[in-house]
């Protein structure tokens, strides 16, 4: 059995928030490639701008966007680990408050009903996977709301089949317009119960922007989606043109014989990650 201090996980999430002022580099680049071939110009003019706003955060230790997001957290937790000094969550919920206040990002977790802020962005979001080993892995996901109040789930019925899914995941980005602040990485979760499939698209974000999925269906429902997303003309910020969407990122779950659920989790241009293994 091995010992990871409380202090040892608060220092770490501490790192873990500063990237909010950091695209992540497959982020970045697949912004300068949608650029290089671009062809409207306000389209143009937007994605340089991005990219020039995402060269100044990082340059002078700022956010890259205002909404420094709800933090969420995928923890790998070894099975022979043992958290000494507190609870796992109490941790990790001190690490974002500390994190958040060094850095300057701002507070945008409140009470739901009264409206009242936390003041500190506590709580986080956390998922917990319980692994074999002695590790402890996270991953930070800082989720602005533009982007997060365009999820949808889709409840399909087991007939709707593949042309179903593939419809309802570019219907959610049309209907999302350009809400979300495009060009948008979106994220899919096809299977399980409606809850599992939100984690599943949600999680799908953690992968490097368009890495393909390991399985090729779902690698080739990315592809497809992915060209009918691009041809909705939405385009960067809305101004219309080539890119609608950076990637497409599709998971999936087994699931009951009676449903086909689909979830998608739109993540806007500003794709921030940390990452931490203890």
């Amino acid at each position: 059995m091995r010992e990871i201090t409380y202090e040892q996980i608060v220092n770490a999430v501490r790192e873990c928030v500063r990237a909010c002022g950091r695209l992540t580099p497959s982020c970045k680049k697949a912004l300068e490639d949608c650029l290089a071939k671009e062809s409207g110009s306000a389209a143009r003019f937007a994605l340089s701008m991005l990219i020039e706003n995402a060269d100044t955060a990082e340059r002078e230790d700022l956010a890259v966007c205002q909404d420094t997001g709800m933090a969420v957290f995928y923890v790998q937790l070894g099975q022979e680990v043992h958290v000494t000094g507190g609870l796992l969550t109490d941790a990790i919920d001190e690490g974002v408050r500390i994190g958040y206040a060094e850095c300057g990002w701002r507070a945008s977790v409140l009470d739901p009903l009264t409206r009242v802020n936390t003041k500190d962005n506590t709580p986080a979001i956390v998922h917990i996977d319980l692994v074999a080993g002695d590790g402890l892995t996270l991953d930070f996901l800082p989720k602005g709301f533009g982007s997060e109040n365009m999820s949808r789930l889709f409840m399909l019925t087991p007939s709707a089949g593949m042309q179903g899914v593939e419809d309802s995941i570019v219907e959610a980005v049309r209907l999302a317009g350009a809400n979300p602040c495009p060009p948008v990485i979106v994220g899919v979760g096809i299977g399980g119960t409606a809850e599992k499939a939100m984690e599943t698209a949600k999680r799908q974000l953690l992968r490097p922007v368009g890495e393909p999925s390991a399985d090729a269906e779902l690698a080739a429902l990315e592809k497809r989606c992915l060209e009918r997303i691009n041809a909705l003309g939405i385009g960067a910020q809305g101004f219309g043109g080539d890119t609608t969407a950076l990637a497409v990122h599709c998971g999936k779950f087994p699931t009951h014989i009676a449903s086909l659920p689909v979830a998608v989790n739109i993540q806007c241009n500003a794709m921030r990650l940390g990452h931490a293994e203890l």
